[in-house]
């Protein structure tokens, strides 16, 4: 796919990439083998265990954790109200009301950790790698720090996963169906680096595109595309109307050089797979 060869212009030192469609990969770019941190986009696999966890009845979404009222579904979805610069963990960092914004925040995500744990006696780490990694055979995939944003993965294992997401084996579908569906919706609230969405539509885990503008993914992906970006200069969104994914992953943290070149680059990906 020769629309990959345009990232050898992007201003990083170091970028793989990969493109699925149907489940299998139709194109590489770059060392698709190397580890890259995944900052944020650590986020999708966190949420994944967490929904083998709810499938395996060790919690449920509707348990309560987090701020008062709050659910692991409202953590999930960034509407619990904690704080986006709150440390993590910290549940007295309460910027709203559960349910009322869309408050984007790494610390929900360390207290959706410590319920797992908690509920199944295992460490959240060991966790994620025993119901996702090892199940799907993702050897470079590893979480050492925070929950949302502490892991690193290789291109090769998150065009896995996002085979996995198109096609769901570890999970059933109509649960990674209501995961990238619309939770709470209605909710105003930030994107970081994009600015102010109103709404802010998130799944369980997992960003979705809807009408978002500006927005990481391209002008031409579905409002139905879910994923998430991270702040080391890495995404992964999966398109379901066109049953396709994208893997990039960079050594230069996100910032302004990435804006026009990602939602560029991800309008000609769609526009290469509506091509083949």
């Amino acid at each position: 796919m020769p629309v990959l060869d345009q990232l050898d212009g992007w201003p990083v030192d170091s970028v793989s990439a990969a493109v699925v469609v149907g489940g299998e990969v139709v194109a590489r770019h770059g060392d698709t083998g190397r580890a890259y941190r995944l900052a944020s986009v650590t986020k999708l696999l966190s949420a994944y265990a967490v929904l083998v966890a709810v499938e395996e009845e060790a919690v449920t979404l509707d348990r309560p954790a987090g701020p008062p009222g709050s659910t692991v579904a409202h953590l999930l979805a960034h509407a619990s109200g904690l704080a986006f610069d709150a440390v993590d963990g910290d549940t007295a960092a309460i910027e709203a009301g559960v349910g009322e914004k869309r408050i984007y925040s790494n610390a929900g995500f360390a207290v959706l950790a410590d319920e797992v744990a908690t509920a199944t006696g295992i460490g959240f780490a060991d966790y994620l790698h025993e119901a996702v990694c090892a199940p799907l055979g993702l050897g470079a995939t590893a979480l050492s720090g925070p929950a949302g944003h502490g892991a690193e993965s290789s291109v090769d294992d998150l065009a896995v996963f996002a085979a996995e997401l198109l096609a769901p084996r570890l999970l059933a579908t109509s649960t990674v169906s209501e995961a990238t569906s619309v939770q709470f919706p209605g909710l105003d609230g930030f994107v970081p680096g994009y600015g102010r969405h109103r709404p802010n539509d998130w799944g369980l885990g997992m960003e979705i595109r809807a009408e978002k503008s500006p927005h990481w993914t391209g002008t031409s992906n579905s409002p139905a595309t879910f994923g998430h970006f991270g702040q080391s200069g890495t995404f992964l969104w999966v398109d379901p109307t066109i049953d396709a994914a994208c893997v990039v992953l960079t050594d230069r943290d996100f910032g302004a050089w990435a804006k026009p070149l990602w939602s560029e680059f991800n309008d000609d990906v769609v526009a290469a797979i509506h091509d083949r």
